[in-house]
C-alpha cells in the first residue's frame, strides 16, 4: 500500500527474508529438473508507464527453455500462481508456430494439450490479435489459436493451505511437469 522509496528502504530486509529468500529456495529446489530460474527484480520499469510507483507488488521467477519460452512462478497479493508457455515471438518464430497450428496433426496435438490443461483447471491466455492474422482465413478451424501472439497456460493456488508450507514445492513441480508437453510442443515447432 505504501509504494515509496522511504518505505522500501526501511522494509527491504523483510522483502529479502520473506519474499526473495523463499523464492530462491523454491527455484533452487526445482533447478535440477527444470533449469536455473531468473528471479525478477523488485523494481518496476517506469520510464514509459503512466503508473510511476517504483516497486512491484509481486515476486516472479522464470525458467527459460528456449527464446521467451518456459516456466513461471509468482507470489503476490492474490497468492501463488504458476504458468508455462511463450510470451514473445519474433516474426519468423511466430510464423513457424502458426505453420504448426495450421498443420492437421501438429495443430490437433496443440489443441489436445491445451484441452488437457484446461480440464485440469489451467487457464489459457496470452496476447491475441483482434482479427485474423494476415494470410489466414477467418473461418479456419483453429483461428482462435492462430490469433495468439503469445500463448500461456496458468493456474492460481491463491492462498491454499499448502502455499505457506514446503508442500508448495510439490505442487509447483507437479504443475510444471503437467505443462512440460506444452513447452516441448513449442520447442519442437517454434523455429527461431
Amino acid at each position: 500500500m505504501d509504494n515509496t522509496k522511504t518505505f522500501w528502504e526501511t522494509h527491504k530486509h523483510v522483502w529479502a527474508e520473506s519474499v526473495s529468500a523463499p523464492m530462491k529456495a523454491l527455484t533452487a529446489a526445482l533447478a535440477a529438473e527444470f533449469g536455473e530460474a531468473k528471479i525478477f527484480r523488485p523494481y518496476r520499469d517506469v520510464r514509459f508507464a503512466k503508473d510511476k510507483t517504483p516497486y512491484k507488488n509481486h515476486q516472479g521467477a522464470f525458467v527459460a527453455t528456449g527464446p521467451s519460452t518456459g516456466y513461471y512462478v509468482q507470489v503476490g497479493a492474490p497468492g501463488v500462481r504458476v504458468g508455462a508457455g511463450f510470451y514473445d515471438a519474433s516474426t519468423a518464430r511466430l510464423a513457424s508456430i502458426r505453420e504448426a497450428i495450421v498443420d492437421q496433426r501438429r495443430g490437433q496435438e496443440l489443441e489436445d494439450l491445451l484441452a488437457t490443461l484446461r480440464a485440469a483447471g489451467w487457464e489459457v491466455g496470452g496476447d491475441r490479435l483482434k482479427t485474423s492474422p494476415r494470410g489466414y482465413d477467418a473461418d479456419h478451424p483453429r483461428i482462435e489459436l492462430l490469433r495468439h501472439k503469445s500463448l500461456t497456460a496458468g493456474r492460481s493456488y491463491g492462498f491454499e493451505h499448502f502455499v505457506h508450507t514446503a508442500e508448495l514445492l510439490d505442487h509447483v513441480r507437479a504443475d510444471w511437469r503437467a505443462a512440460t508437453p506444452l513447452i516441448e510442443w513449442f520447442q519442437a515447432y517454434a523455429r527461431t
